[in-house]
């Protein structure tokens, strides 16, 4: 894969919800699989939530909860639920996988006086979901929607037809100043937002008719580790060793 520009673990936004209260923010970068973490905390009550963990990098992120002085609530993965008692994994309903806590679309997860409205964003898979702050300044968009570009739908029950209605209906909807953070990115990119998404991105401005033909036709590889990867999403990141 692509090598990212900006691979620092930690990397410190600035947000505020509506209220005016500062959220905490942190961007980290799992480089193998070019994957985005994010983790996100109430800066008074202490409390905090982690989107899209690697297995891999649980370890790290771990330790900045540690260090932050933050309680983790909630995470999609079942080890950092071993590495910080009291957290609870959580997955979609739709995704099948075994967790603590199942969402569906219109769930909110609390943490201090913040909240992330679960809007079910499938298309790459069945149980894809894009978290979106109460306030709508910022969405976390999975493997839904990309940094000008989008999941792909040829494996793991994929439908591009069905991801091209989630987009645009649960996420093109949002302000168009509504920062979307994704789950990966293989340019080094980082951030963008919903206006951006829905005037430049090259797959998504067009037809429905004509983007299901593209992701039809994009031949991808097969993704490395998919073999062991979709078996441990189905149990919320536990992975069973080969035989």
């Amino acid at each position: 894969m692509a090598g990212a520009a900006l691979r620092v673990a930690g990397r410190q936004l600035s947000q505020h919800s509506g209220s005016g209260v500062p959220i905490l923010l942190r961007q980290m970068f799992e480089p193998k699989s070019c994957t985005y973490t994010y983790l996100l905390g109430d800066r008074e009550s202490r409390e905090a939530i982690l989107i899209d963990p690697v297995l891999e990098t649980a370890p790290r992120d771990a330790q900045l909860v540690k260090e932050l002085g933050l309680r983790l609530l909630y995470a999609g993965q079942w080890l950092l639920r071993s590495l910080l008692p009291g957290c609870q994994s959580v997955i979609s309903r739709l995704s099948g996988a075994q967790a603590d806590l199942h969402i569906e679309d219109g769930d909110s997860i609390h943490f201090g006086r913040f909240a992330l409205e679960t809007r079910a964003s499938p298309g790459h898979t069945p149980g894809c979901v894009t978290f979106v702050l109460n306030d709508h300044s910022m969405a976390f968009t999975g493997d839904a929607l990309l940094i000008r570009g989008c999941g792909r739908t040829d494996f793991q029950q994929g439908c591009a037809k069905t991801l091209y209605h989630s987009v645009h209906e649960k996420i093109f909807t949002l302000p168009g100043d509504c920062l979307i953070y994704p789950a990966h990115d293989y340019r080094g990119l980082t951030v963008s937002t919903v206006e951006e998404e829905r005037t430049l991105n090259p797959r998504l401005t067009l037809s429905c008719e004509e983007f299901v033909k593209v992701m039809d036709n994009l031949n991808l590889p097969k993704p490395q580790q998919i073999d062991f990867a979709v078996p441990a999403n189905m149990r919320c990141g536990i992975q069973t060793p080969p035989s």
